[in-house]
């Protein structure tokens, strides 16, 4: 008989009982659910209080979203205008036409001479307004203390022109704030006061190169209602955001207007040099885009306006960032979109919600934007009553 020392058996015993228990835990952890499966938590945790950094799972598909979240899916977008679309709606409006995406490669050609023109044509007499020789001598005494109110209303009614359109322009929505009506320049130096003269002196002397510029059509007529509007609201902005010159800020949108003019005006003589090549609306479109603050920078230089005035105009050319550096030229850029936008609305283009919302959107917040738009938006024809 085999002998087997006793040592061999008990560790060939003990060898048999580790196999035995290793198999029944392997069997046991075989028969358990997965640890890793998502919607089951480990024994005596409750689902809600699971690892915070465990692998997320599939959100439910019924749960609604956010308060927040379903107010905005609900709510109306914005009708606020972008300030490019404000401008080709006017544009559309002046030039009585729609207009394509892009110009054409045959118009886009014009252009280029018609810009070479423009280089000159700030200075030239046959387009640009000189400066009007009685307003270096109208603004010197309106910003003199000395200078009493009957000797403004003097120095205005010796010229009967300027009477007239200083009347017309006092009696329109735009300036007009008593139900009594200016019948004469005495009452406009009373009623409008030091600064509310000086902006009618500066409308009522540039209006007549808007009439006679020798454009034909609706161009100059819609033109100058928005340069009218516009440089009302620029005063309104530099007087109650900017803290600025209310006259400087009108003054920089008649000028921007009068350059519109000019863009105008030179294009059509370009054009009429290439017949049969005719005027289109887009390509007129893009000059009056790229070269108006161009040609206003130049008229403004050639009038001899401050260092304040040029820079304003310089924040406006075309390259510049959005917000203008200077106070002036914020008051500018804001007075040109809001005086299109109340051209736009007065004449149907848009509705009264459009136009509220883009105003809010340029930045007309509080009563006194209020106010002022209520003026502005009056009909073509109160407008000009």
């Amino acid at each position: 008989m085999l002998y087997i020392p006793r040592v061999l058996v008990m560790r060939g015993l003990l060898f048999v009982l580790v196999v035995v228990a290793l198999a029944a835990v392997i069997l046991s952890l075989l028969r358990r659910n997965p640890r890793s499966r998502a919607d089951d938590p480990p024994d005596g945790v409750e689902p809600d209080a699971r690892d915070e950094h465990a692998a997320p799972s599939d959100p439910p598909a019924a749960l609604p979203p956010p308060a927040a979240d379903a107010a905005a899916a609900t709510a109306p977008a914005s009708k606020a205008l972008e300030r490019a679309e404000v401008f080709r709606k006017l544009e559309e409006l002046a030039l009585g036409a729609a207009l394509e995406p892009t110009v054409s490669a045959e118009h886009a050609k014009a252009n280029v001479a018609i810009a070479a023109a423009l280089e000159t044509a700030a200075t030239d007499p046959r387009y640009s307004p000189r400066r009007p020789l009685l307003l270096p001598q109208l603004m010197s005494a309106v910003g003199d203390s000395d200078t009493s109110r009957g000797e403004l209303a003097g120095m205005i009614a010796r010229d009967p022109a300027l009477v007239g359109g200083l009347l017309r322009l006092a009696n329109s929505p735009v300036y007009r704030r008593t139900a009594q009506p200016v019948e004469s320049v005495e009452r406009a130096v009373t009623v409008m006061g030091t600064q509310g003269i000086r902006s009618l002196i500066a409308a009522a002397l540039v209006q007549p190169v808007f009439r006679a510029s020798g454009v034909q059509g609706k161009f100059p007529e819609v033109i100058w209602e928005y340069t009218h509007r516009a440089a009302a609201a620029a005063e309104v902005h530099a007087q109650t955001v900017e803290n600025d010159d209310p006259f400087a800020a009108q003054l920089l949108v008649l000028v921007t207007g009068l350059a519109a003019i000019v863009v105008f005006r030179v294009a059509a003589d370009q054009y009429a040099q290439r017949a049969p090549l005719r005027a289109d609306a887009t390509a007129i479109a893009a000059l009056l885009d790229d070269l108006t603050a161009d040609v206003a920078l130049r008229i403004a230089a050639s009038w001899e306006l401050s260092a304040r005035v040029l820079e304003a105009l310089e924040d406006q050319r075309r390259g510049k960032s959005a917000l203008p550096a200077s106070a002036l030229g914020r008051s500018l850029k804001f007075g040109l979109v809001v005086g299109a936008l109340s051209v736009l609305q007065s004449n149907g283009a848009i509705d009264a919600e459009t136009g509220t919302a883009s105003l809010v959107a340029a930045g007309g917040i509080g009563p006194k934007f209020e106010r002022m738009w209520e003026r502005l938006t009056k009909t073509a024809e109160d407008a000009t009553a």
